[in-house]
C-alpha cells in the first residue's frame, strides 16, 4: 500500500469509529488527509469502498495472526489461548477498527452484513478449534458455539475495559485475568 492510500485508510479509520459511517464524508476524509477529491478516487472508488478494504485488512490482520499462532500448538487449550492474547494485542493496537467492526455489526445495509459475515467466520474458526479440543478431550464438554462466541466476546470485553480505565492497558495483566477466568473453566479435569 503507497503512503498515499496508508494515509487515507488510517485516516478513514479513526473518521469512522470516532464519529461513524454515516457521519463521516469524503469531504472530511479528503481535508483531514490533504488531498483532493482526485486523488481519494483514484485508490478508492467510494465511501463504501473505503470501508470494505478497511473491513476486509482488519479481518485479514486478525485472521492470520490466528492461524500463525494456532498452527504452533497441538494443545487446544494453548490454541485457545493465543486467541485470547491475539484479541487483546488487536484491541491494544487497533483500537478504531475493533470500534468500527462492533458499531458496524448491527444493522441490515450491506456494510453491516459484511461485518456480521466477517466476525461470524472468525467465531466460526473458534468453534471448529472449539470443537476439536472437544473430541480429543482436551476442553471440557460444551456447546462450541455459546463457547466461540464467549472468546470472541473478550473483544468486547477488553475494549470495554481499556476506555473504561483510562490507567495504561497492560495486555499480559488482561490475558492473565482471562486465562484464569475464562480458559481454566474450560480445561478438562
Amino acid at each position: 500500500m503507497n503512503k498515499t492510500k496508508r494515509k487515507i485508510f488510517e485516516t478513514s479509520m479513526k473518521l469512522f469509529a470516532e464519529k461513524g459511517y454515516e457521519a463521516t464524508s469524503i469531504e472530511e476524509i479528503t481535508a483531514t488527509v490533504g488531498v483532493a477529491k482526485g486523488t481519494l478516487y483514484y485508490h478508492f472508488s467510494s465511501k463504501e469502498e473505503i470501508f470494505n478494504f478497511l473491513v476486509e485488512e482488519g479481518i485479514k490482520l486478525l485472521q492470520n495472526s490466528v492461524d500463525i499462532k494456532t498452527a504452533k500448538f497441538n494443545n487446544y487449550i494453548d490454541k485457545l489461548k493465543a486467541i485470547v492474547l491475539i484479541q487483546i494485542k488487536i484491541v491494544a493496537k487497533y483500537e478504531d477498527l475493533i470500534k468500527i467492526f462492533l458499531s458496524q455489526f448491527w444493522g441490515n445495509e450491506a456494510r453491516n452484513q459484511k461485518c456480521q459475515t466477517h466476525i461470524y467466520d472468525y467465531i466460526k474458526k473458534i468453534e471448529d478449534i472449539v470443537k476439536e479440543g472437544i473430541e480429543k478431550k482436551q476442553i471440557k464438554n460444551g456447546n462450541p458455539q455459546v463457547i466461540a462466541s464467549e472468546i470472541y466476546g473478550l473483544i468486547c470485553s477488553c475494549l470495554v475495559y481499556k476506555l473504561r480505565n483510562q490507567e495504561e492497558f497492560d495486555i499480559m495483566k488482561i490475558y492473565k485475568e482471562f486465562e484464569n477466568t475464562v480458559i481454566e473453566g474450560l480445561k478438562t479435569k
